[in-house]
């Protein structure tokens, strides 16, 4: 019986493993903290050519995300929703919640009045595969990356992503 024998080290090699989140992250990525001047955000964004920041709180764990899709808001403003009246009564036709978390964004002033606070976020050890997976399913452009006490250790974005991929080609 002829086996073929496979030498350990090509068993590990590094080209043969599955990239992690944090082989591809952007480590130590700009944030932001709830009560950031909206201003000054902004500013970190357009300089810095970034579509968004993870927001912290003071001890640096993640609390939400500014992107550039919350900022819309500003530029947008409020459509107040569709009524009709019935014997003096207004009925919406559309949840008035709704309305006031709109107008409460377009008239914000803080990161924190138009953050996104439901994040999805990844852990640096999970397979970039299945991260690239939940950002087009989810439909997100950046994942936080947090670690199990939910700080902040990097970002990954679609950019990255696609800078592997490209990378990877060439190898």
């Amino acid at each position: 019986m002829n086996l073929l024998r496979v030498s350990p080290s090509v068993l590990y090699n590094e080209a043969f493993m599955p990239k992690t989140v944090a082989d591809v992250m952007s480590r130590d990525p700009r944030t932001v903290r709830p009560e950031t001047p909206l201003q000054e955000a902004i500013q970190i964004l357009a300089d810095n050519r970034i579509s968004g920041l993870p927001v912290v709180d003071e001890l640096g764990k993640l609390v939400g995300v500014l992107s550039e899709t919350d900022l819309m808001w500003q530029e947008m403003g409020a459509t107040p929703p569709a009524y009709v009246m019935l014997l003096d009564s207004v009925i919406y036709l559309k949840n008035p919640v709704r309305y006031e978390k709109e107008l409460h964004k377009a008239l914000g002033q803080t990161v924190g009045d138009l953050m996104t606070s439901d994040v999805i976020t990844v852990s640096p050890d999970k397979a970039l595969s299945e991260a690239a997976r939940l950002m087009y399913e989810k439909h997100v452009r950046r994942l936080p990356v947090i670690d199990a006490a939910n700080f902040v250790v990097g970002i990954l974005t679609r950019g990255d992503i696609v800078r592997e991929m490209a990378a990877s080609s060439h190898s």
